[in-house]
């Protein structure tokens, strides 16, 4: 069983987001960046899964430049067997599926995974697109998911409810909690991931499609005002006529 994990770079929850001067670009000096969140759920699954069969792969697959390199030998450390980066930015959602879909092509992975979401765009797009692309089934977002030979079975959230649904390899999942224990990177795991194969290969396809016109912070916060119970009345006025709620 060949598994496809995607991991996003992004930077920490703990960042203070600032932009260039240009408001076009995030900026990154000083920023700590880590592996996705909901992408280590996806790592971490895979690797268990293949533990469990004893025998298969773990390939780790990023769209970044040089700078994520870190981060994906920290996936290597965790448990992944190699690891592919596609040298480029990630400009847009469907370039990052379109490189994801031409890898899985060429190597024929039997199941691909990824977090339902990175938490700097929080977008919830590329998994679909990927499917799409390639022709393949789509389970989004999975909370559980079991493998018996070639068929897996995956219990996806939906409102209100679960629901759970069978799907034969070739397949793609994006993945969220609880699926499993995201693992940390032990001593032994550090150590052998520097000898661990990183191929880095050139973009496909005709680049982004979408540009970013401009970012821009959320307004800062007012202050409150504190009304007397006994002044209902002027509540009602500053929702009327300053929050302009009613």
């Amino acid at each position: 069983m060949k598994f496809l994990v995607c991991i996003s770079n992004v930077p920490d929850t703990t960042t203070k987001i600032t932009f260039t001067p240009d408001n076009k670009e995030f900026n990154k000096a000083g920023v700590q960046f880590v592996i996705n969140p909901w992408d280590e759920y996806a790592l971490t699954r895979a690797i268990e899964l293949k533990e469990a069969q004893g025998s298969g792969t773990v390939t780790v697959l990023n769209v970044g430049e040089a700078d994520t390199e870190p981060n994906i030998r920290k996936a290597l450390a965790i448990g992944a067997d190699d690891a592919i980066r596609v040298n480029a930015a990630p400009k847009d959602a469907y370039f990052v599926a379109e490189q994801i879909a031409a890898i899985a092509k060429e190597g024929a992975y039997d199941v691909i995974l990824m977090g339902k979401e990175s938490i700097d765009y929080n977008g919830f797009q590329v998994h679909g697109m990927v499917g799409e692309l390639l022709g393949i089934p789509t389970v989004a977002p999975a909370m559980k998911l079991d493998m018996s030979g070639n068929t897996a079975t995956l219990e996806r959230e939906i409102e209100g409810g679960k629901e759970i649904v069978e799907v034969a390899t070739p397949f793609v999942a994006s993945c969220q909690q609880p699926m499993c224990e995201p693992r940390i990177p032990n001593m032994r795991g550090i150590m052998t991931a520097r000898t661990k194969p990183l191929k880095v290969v050139e973009p496909t396809g005709e680049g982004a499609r979408t540009s970013v016109a401009e970012y821009a912070l959320p307004p800062k916060k007012q202050g409150v005002k504190l009304i007397p119970a006994e002044s209902a009345g002027d509540l009602i006025k500053l929702l009327r006529n300053e929050a302009k709620v009613i």
